[in-house]
Formats: C-alpha cells, structure tokens, sequence
C-alpha cells in the first residue's frame, strides 16, 4: 500500500516514513487492502515492512497505543479493484463519451468499497472466500444493488445467470450478521409496477437486516450503444412512482415511524411536484447516493443564520436543469432580503452526456464555460455545483480543470457544496 500523505506530528512522520513508501507487511502478514491494514496495525507491537521509492526495503519495529493510527493516506484503499462482470442494461459506465480517461471507465463491484465508501454491489461477484471475509471482519453495512426481486427480471436487466441468485445471496449476508443498504434502479416497463411492488415487499421481509431502500430512475446519455430498449421516464411515469411508493412510505411511518423506502430526487423534478419534507428522510440514510440531498440542500439553507450586510454582489449561479426551479427560489429569499443583491441562475444544458442528464453533478466543464460565455456579464462571482468536480483533483469529468475555467473569467469561481455554503456565499461571508 503505497503512502500519498504524511500528517503532520503523525507516527508515520515519527516513523521517518515519506510518500511514495510502500507498506508491504504488517506482522508478517501481507495486505489487500485498508481492512487488512486497520485490523493488523490494531496490534499494539508493530513490525512495518516498508519498501521505498528506491526499491530498498526496511522493517521497522514499535510500539504504540492500541487506538493509535499511522497518520497516514493511502494512495488506494484496495490492491486491485474488483471489477463487474455483468452486462447491466442501465450501466451508466457503457454509456461514458469514448475516448475519457481510464478511471471512468472501471466497472467496481467491489464489496470492500462498498463497506469503505458506499458503492452499490451486485453481489454476482462475489467469490465464497468473500462472504467468508466479510463475515470475519464484520463488514457491515453493506450497499447493495438489488434491481428486482424477481429472479428473472434480475437476471434480464443484469445480463448474467447468477443474478437469478439473488435470494440465497442475501441469505449468505444475513446469516453472517451484516446489514445492508438497497438500490433498485428503476426501468420503465421492466421492473416496475407490480415488480416494484414485489421487490418492496420482499425486502420489507428480510428488515432489520435491511437498512433502506432507494429508488432512482434509469439515466440514458447520448453515447449509449447497446441495443437493448431502454427508455426514460416522463411526468406522467413518474407521478405513478410517487404515488405507488407514497402508499408504502404512509403505511411505514405509521407502523414504526420510519420512511425505510425513499425515491431520487430525480422523480419529484419530473413530476414537477414538490420534494417530501425532511422527516421524510429520517435521518438521510442514503444522502451518498442523492437521495433526499435537495431538501437536504433546502433545509441548510433555511437554518443557517448569519448576518445580512445588504452588500451590492452580482453572482451567476450554475447548477442542473432539473434543480434550478429550487436554486431560483433560494435566490429570490435572498434577495429580496437584500436589494443589492443580483443573482442569476444559469442552468446549463448537458451537451456532453446528452439533454437528458440534468443532475448537477454530471456537469462537465465545457458546457459550464459554454454556458457562462453565452450569458456573459459583469459579476462578482460565479457559484459552482462541488458535486460536479472530482474530489480532491479540482477537476471535471471533461478533464477541464478548476484553474482552466478560473482563468476564462475574472470573477471568483467557487465551488458550493451545501445549502449553507449557497446562503454565505449570497451574503458574501465566503469567497
């Protein structure tokens, strides 16, 4: 596992280690990855094998607190991620532009990452030794891309036999004590309808070792080349979900208070009906994935309170077609709160993935700069959708870069995460 940072007073900066160190053993024992890792250096007598960047290696032995950590960042959380092997008929990753970079176009089912950071698992995957490894380490939870609970209709949008296998896959999870998160991605005339009603049900079973369950609808971009018939969901599709759904969500609050099954936000902005309040959410179980971040976003708006200084701003902001109905309306509080206030909402068509793909977060920097060349102005700053950007790198899934697009406009560009970093940066408390 290789060292990306060193933090400062850290034991690895006591260690003398540096990036660009290689940790090979912890105890003697080899790594896969950061759960071996973290279950290794639990010890409180240490024998590191490093190999440095020079290819010289070295073993350093120490002791240390049971709860103390290296201090250190890894380069990847696993040795070799582990990639899907199924044909899914919405895999959004077969409908990327041709030609982007490598790591957009890696398919991961990996349960490691899926205890780690969130990412939805097929199960399909999955090997005997790692339902064995995820029942020793307590894996627990999980986030799994459940479909259908109908055999066939798993195996039919999945595109392999072993989804079919669903049921007995699951079984493997509970018996080993892990609970998990569910997905179904919804697709219409497939498994929806009485399906989804199937599935719903099905899960319901099998709580408290189910967690949650989201619903989302299927994305399709321009570049998708498969031909199988997928199609998207209109109003008038969308409004049957809410309100098949709606009847599970009533019954479940009223039994114990709990939502347990919530859609994307995706169909509320088809809909053109207004999102669930917040209770509705409980406590946003499944935020990573988008579901309930618009009144997520709404509520931090409305509760940060900070200082009006009726400073004279003019901001554009950038965002989705299907969230801008909402960012207008925040920005109207703001400014008649403040008349020397000029905010515009800019929001930009998806030309690289296709009209179709209105999530902020699918935004890429060419069309942003397209956008803001086509309403060009003199202003203060320009806001940003965070999501869009790739964590820790500053850049967009074009590749253009922060700094390319900053140097295109004399306004301050600044990335806007949450509802209250919309709400200081309108009041000018940030930037």
């Amino acid at each position: 596992m290789k060292i990306s940072k060193i933090y400062d007073d850290s034991l690895a900066q006591e260690l003398g280690l540096v990036v660009g160190d290689k940790i090979l053993e912890v105890n003697g024992k080899s790594l896969r990855d950061i759960i071996d890792f973290s279950f290794e250096f639990a010890e409180e007598e240490i024998e590191l094998l490093i190999e440095h960047s020079d290819g010289e290696q070295e073993l350093i032995a120490f002791e240390k607190d049971v709860d103390e950590e290296l201090g250190a960042e890894f380069e990847s959380a696993v040795d070799k991620i582990r990639c899907c092997k199924n044909h899914c008929v919405f895999c959004f990753v077969d409908m990327i532009a041709p030609n982007m970079r490598r790591s957009l176009n890696v398919k991961d089912d990996d349960y490691r990452l899926s205890f780690l950071y969130g990412n939805f698992i097929t199960l399909t995957n999955l090997t005997d030794a790692d339902f064995k490894r995820i029942k020793n380490f307590h894996l627990s939870p999980l986030y799994v891309s459940i479909q259908a609970m109908n055999p066939k209709v798993r195996e039919k949008l999945l595109r392999t036999p072993l989804a079919a296998k669903i049921q007995s896959q699951l079984d493997k999870l509970e018996s080993a004590g892990v609970e998990y998160h569910t997905q179904v991605v919804l697709c219409p005339n497939i498994n929806d309808g009485a399906e989804l009603d199937y599935t719903i049900t099905e899960l319901l079973k099998r709580r408290p070792n189910v967690l949650s369950l989201a619903i989302v609808p299927v994305g399709v971009t321009k570049h998708r080349r498969d031909k199988f018939p997928l199609t998207q969901f209109d109003k008038e599709g969308a409004l049957k979900i809410i309100a098949q759904v709606e009847k599970f969500q009533r019954k479940l609050r009223g039994e114990d208070g709990k939502t347990f099954v919530y859609l994307g936000d995706e169909f509320y902005f088809l809909a053109g009906v207004e999102m669930p309040p917040v209770e509705y959410y409980d406590d946003f179980p499944q935020i990573e994935n988008g579901i309930g971040m618009t009144r997520n976003f709404i509520e931090e708006f409305n509760f940060l309170k900070i200082e009006n200084t009726n400073q004279k701003l003019i901001v554009d902001v950038i965002c989705g077609t299907s969230i801008a109905s909402v960012m207008k309306n925040l920005a109207a509080e703001e400014m008649k709160l403040n008349p020397n206030l000029d905010v515009r909402i800019l929001p930009v068509t998806n030309n690289f993935f296709g009209a179709t793909v209105n999530v902020s977060g699918l935004l890429t920097g060419g069309d942003i700069i397209d956008t803001l060349k086509k309403f060009d102005r003199p202003r203060d700053k320009i806001l940003i959708p965070a999501t869009a950007i790739r964590f820790g790198e500053n850049v967009f899934l074009d590749d253009v870069t922060l700094d390319d697009m900053q140097k295109k406009f004399s306004a301050q560009i600044i990335p806007i995460s949450t509802g209250g970093e919309f709400k200081m940066a309108l009041r000018n408390s940030i930037g």
